[in-house]
């Protein structure tokens, strides 16, 4: 079950129309999975999908709540602001291009993964492909942004959702420290150590 389509694409960005819709649903499930399920949570996103239809269609006793999460609404805020929600679609779109185009560059033979060449022009440069894949992440994570503040602003109506610092930063565009290796693979042999920590005057001299 998937919550937007090749349709959805056609708002946001300009596909090839040569793109089977089979091939994009493969990531768009891989947004919904990977990139959607993390940051809502999986007891929120669980009970989120339990109010679709099999063709990715809210049902028509659905909750309000859950409806405005995914189609997006109007709203004002605790300061009496009004909001402009579009809704989920936006997050996945771009989520889901940047994982388009991340494999897309790949071309998996018998003899290994090589880079595709077309007929009517030149491959992009891999260095290439990266800036492009983190410019869609990067579009993917300021929308999804809005589904946070969306959540906040409606906290009461959203009990199963759980705030993780670590699932927003884990969603981030380009390379990040996840955590810091002290096992021997990192130990400075070699260099004068006190109680295991490296004295910064070693990295001076």
């Amino acid at each position: 079950m998937q919550l937007i389509n090749q349709t959805t694409f056609q708002r946001y960005e300009d596909i090839s129309v040569n793109i089977k819709p089979e091939r994009l649903n493969v990531f768009i499930k891989k947004a919904q999975d990977l990139d959607l399920k993390p940051f809502l949570g999986h007891a929120l996103y669980y009970d989120f999908i339990q109010h679709f239809n099999d063709d990715g269609s809210l049902k028509d006793d659905a909750p309000q709540a859950y409806k405005d999460l995914l189609n997006g609404s109007e709203y004002l805020d605790k300061y009496g602001h009004i909001v402009l929600y579009e809704g989920m679609a936006p997050t996945l779109v771009y989520f889901t291009f940047a994982r388009f185009i991340e494999a897309d560059a790949i071309h998996y033979t018998p003899t290994g993964p090589v880079i595709k060449h077309h007929d009517n022009g030149d491959a992009v440069a891999p260095k290439d492909i990266v800036k492009l894949v983190q410019q869609q992440r990067s579009v993917a994570n300021a929308h999804a942004n809005e589904i946070e503040k969306f959540l906040w602003d409606h906290r009461d109506d959203f009990p199963l959702w759980r705030y993780d610092g670590k699932n927003k930063s884990a969603r981030q565009a380009g390379p990040r420290i996840r955590s810091v290796d002290r096992t021997d693979f990192c130990k400075a042999y070699g260099v004068e150590t006190t109680d295991g920590i490296v004295p910064l005057y070693n990295f001076m001299n």
